[in-house]
């Protein structure tokens, strides 16, 4: 008969969603049966045990829902590509991923395997997590975030198991993982602060992103791309790089946002320059920040001095003082 312990191990492996450790624990209780005698016992427990592995997880894929383990959180965005404002490069390197991804039964079929597994490397606010919801947007594809801070623990092994379990995931339930600020877990293995723990549970998830066949997409994103082990690159398909938005494109980010509001002949390259140095998320609070003023002005009518004042703030906030545009 199983310990108690072992019945509540079987219990919180249940509750939590984890069904390695169920399985694992569900192994032990038929060992000893076996042991003692109780060969059918055992016999009938290892047959539910290895059917509990055979099954794959099952995540909800309703707007803002999280999944039993915590692991997961899913949504059905509806952002387009074209709702981001990208230098040219990047944009024809997502531009490719999408037309291999939507063609991805025919390049297998001539053993030929499409660009699914992604690296976006950048600054904060410069579109990252926006990409994430573009693609998955355009493919019709649910957006499964993945949560960093429910994945690592102390424990190496479950931290495995949990790695584990969201590559099920991703191989059951087609979709879009985004993996955020992911040199949480791909810090550099020679760093001196590193240890073995770190490196086993940075080896696993190598193995496990090189060995994914699934039809989901893979994306990972860090502000801190010297942070990474050199090994993790060859590990994508693609590596999309993300800067800071040049005067072009944040005029047209101004332009988007505000056209409605402001009058006809703005001088919007000008502000623009003064923007310069600042994310595409800056860019976006500005006019959001302005829109505001309008709305709530009671004339309902744009003073460029709002702009400007705007400008001024979130440059302050980010301490990102003003380029200089004389060079």
């Amino acid at each position: 008969m199983a310990s108690s312990a072992q019945l509540k191990a079987l219990m919180h492996a249940h509750v939590s969603g984890d069904p390695e450790r169920f399985r694992s624990v569900a192994l032990q209780v038929a060992a000893h049966e076996a042991k003692i005698g109780h060969f059918k016992l055992a016999e009938e427990l290892r047959e539910l045990a290895n059917k509990a592995k055979n099954q794959k997880q099952v995540v909800p894929i309703s707007k803002g829902q999280t999944d039993s383990s915590g692991l997961l959180h899913a949504s059905s965005p509806s952002t387009k590509l074209s709702d981001l404002v990208l230098e040219k490069e990047s944009r024809a390197q997502l531009d490719r991923v999408m037309k291999e991804v939507k063609h991805l039964n025919e390049l297998r079929s001539h053993g030929l395997n499409p660009r699914r597994k992604l690296l976006l490397v950048g600054p904060p606010g410069t579109g990252k997590t926006y990409t994430a919801s573009a693609l998955a947007g355009e493919l019709g594809y649910p957006l499964f975030e993945v949560r960093l801070d429910a994945v690592i623990t102390k424990f190496m092994g479950e931290t495995s198991l949990k790695l584990r379990q969201i590559f099920d995931s991703i191989e059951s339930v087609r979709g879009v993982y985004f993996f955020d600020e992911f040199d949480a877990l791909g810090a550099d293995r020679a760093s001196g602060n590193d240890v073995g723990e770190a490196r086993r549970v940075l080896n696993s998830l190598l193995t496990m992103i090189e060995q994914d066949n699934s039809t989901s997409l893979i994306v990972c994103a860090t502000n801190y791309s010297e942070l990474l082990d050199r090994a993790l690159f060859r590990r994508f398909d693609e590596v999309v790089n993300y800067n800071l938005p040049s005067v072009e494109s944040i005029k047209t980010l101004m332009v988007r946002r505000l056209q409605p509001y402001a009058p006809a002949r703005l001088a919007w390259t000008s502000y623009a320059k003064r923007a310069q140095g600042l994310s595409s998320a800056d860019v976006k609070v500005i006019a959001d920040d302005v829109i505001k003023e309008v709305l709530l002005s009671g004339t309902k009518k744009f003073k460029s001095e709002w702009l400007t004042k705007a400008i001024k703030e979130r440059q302050q906030i980010t301490q990102r003082p003003p380029q200089n545009n004389n060079r």
